[in-house]
């Protein structure tokens, strides 16, 4: 059984205990316990959150766990020299450290993340990056593995972190067992942006949700403003009225975000060639998704594909 602990500190964000629920129910999922899960501090005791409610912890011990985590104070002060302390030794004799949102400014307080790629809520990216400028950061992420050490984005990108753990530990059946099980609508791998084209489109009614995730689910087809149409039970001319209405975006707009996502998604993985690249998110081939790329982030999907450390060419 792997233990995985939690450091907490005054002012520690609540959502960080959500975080705890992927290994929770890695365990009720594969009916025996794989995770024995514990909540640290300094000094043990009740320890504060942000929303003023306590939380029982266990003191500081001997660094010897599987897994250290370490949550984000929302007043952004300092980590102790304790907590330092014992995150360097953490990282010394643990198998994985990993920072949730805000902790990933821990990690950087006691050194660990010099030279290394970290993520970090991307308000806070800016930060980061001008104080600690050893640090590769890369804000546009939801979680980045670097080595044995973990950083998170923002608040509920924490959770998609510790189901990235299980899937490590335990393969991707149990991961989305889990996923599953905590209801997530979209299960978002490490590489995917902080910003989401769903998110940002943001439409208020079930019809042109409904489309949209026909969509996501369809990026592969020639779609059509009927075919979305269809998907929402409208007419195409209630479709385009009601979809600019709700998003402020054309359907033909709020498509290509969709197809650019998917097709950085993959790019990032690094497991795919452009030309099914281009075919999978249903641009066709490669010059068109070029054209889209140029437009839209200002750079070739090679330069792009070269920029996360892949051949640009595959």
């Amino acid at each position: 059984m792997q233990t995985v602990a939690l450091v907490i500190r005054a002012d520690f964000q609540v959502m960080s205990l959500a975080a705890l629920s992927a290994f929770e129910f890695a365990n009720l999922s594969s009916g025996e316990p794989l995770y024995d899960i514990k909540v640290l501090s300094e000094h043990g005791g009740l320890v504060r959150s942000s929303l003023y409610t306590s939380v029982e912890t266990q003191p500081f011990g001997a660094a010897d766990y599987d897994t250290v985590l370490i949550s984000g104070a929302m007043d952004r002060s300092s980590a102790s020299p304790g907590v330092q302390a014992f995150l360097v030794e953490a990282a010394a004799n643990c198998r994985r450290v990993g920072a949730l949102c805000v902790g990933a400014f821990a990690l950087a307080e006691a050194g660990l993340l010099d030279g290394r790629r970290a993520t970090v809520h991307w308000a806070r990216a800016k930060e980061m990056r001008e104080n600690y400028p050893a640090i590769k950061v890369e804000e546009d992420r939801i979680f980045i593995i670097d080595g044995k050490i973990w950083t998170s984005a923002g608040m509920s990108a924490a959770l998609d972190l510790t189901i990235g753990m299980v899937e490590k530990d335990f393969g991707a059946k149990l991961a989305r067992n889990v996923a599953q099980r905590l209801v997530l609508y979209h299960r978002r791998a490490g590489g995917q942006s902080q910003h989401s084209a769903m998110l940002e489109l943001s439409p208020t009614s079930d019809r042109i949700q409904l489309a949209l995730e026909f969509a996501r689910r369809n990026l592969h087809r020639d779609l059509s403003v009927e075919d979305l149409a269809d998907a929402a039970f409208l007419s195409p001319r209630q479709f385009s009225r009601s979809f600019r209405a709700e998003t402020g975006s054309s359907p033909a707009k709020g498509l290509e975000n969709l197809r650019l996502e998917a097709a950085r998604l993959m790019m990032e993985q690094g497991r795919h060639s452009l030309e099914s690249i281009a075919a999978e998110t249903g641009f066709g081939d490669r010059e068109r998704m070029r054209r889209a790329f140029l437009r839209v982030f200002g750079q070739s999907p090679q330069s792009m594909r070269r920029a996360f450390g892949h051949s640009p060419d595959i």
